[in-house]
């Protein structure tokens, strides 16, 4: 709810917030204390707040740096779909190549400098 009502915006915060934390899975998980909540699941909160306003464009840096393989998959699977839902540009920092390949721009980086820029063709 806290990014909807930093903006100002009060109508139907709570349910705009909890139908979010649905889309991402966490519904039942509503009441529960960050703490309590594994690190998969704590991202999925992240990415919800971060869609749950709209955004034009949205920055994330190593979103799953932190989380296993597996989980680390769902949760990029996830903020592609939310992603595309929203219709936001999305801007991705990884090291992990096949996460950059679904992306449809890459900007290869090295010793702080532009070392190739690929487009490549948009995901179906």
């Amino acid at each position: 709810m806290l990014p909807l009502e930093l903006r100002g915006e009060t109508a139907q915060v709570r349910e705009r917030a909890a139908d979010m934390l649905e889309r991402v899975g966490l519904g039942a998980r509503l009441n529960h204390y960050p703490r309590t909540l594994s690190g998969g699941e704590q991202q999925r909160v992240a990415l919800a707040r971060a869609f749950v306003t709209r955004p034009d464009i949205l920055f994330a840096d190593e979103p799953t740096g932190s989380l296993d393989t597996s989980t680390g998959e769902a949760v990029i699977a996830l903020m592609f779909e939310l992603n595309r839902d929203a219709g936001s540009t999305l801007v991705l920092v990884t090291h992990d190549r096949s996460v950059a390949a679904r992306c449809s721009r890459i900007l290869t980086i090295e010793a702080g400098r532009v070392a190739s820029d690929e487009w490549m063709a948009a995901e179906v």
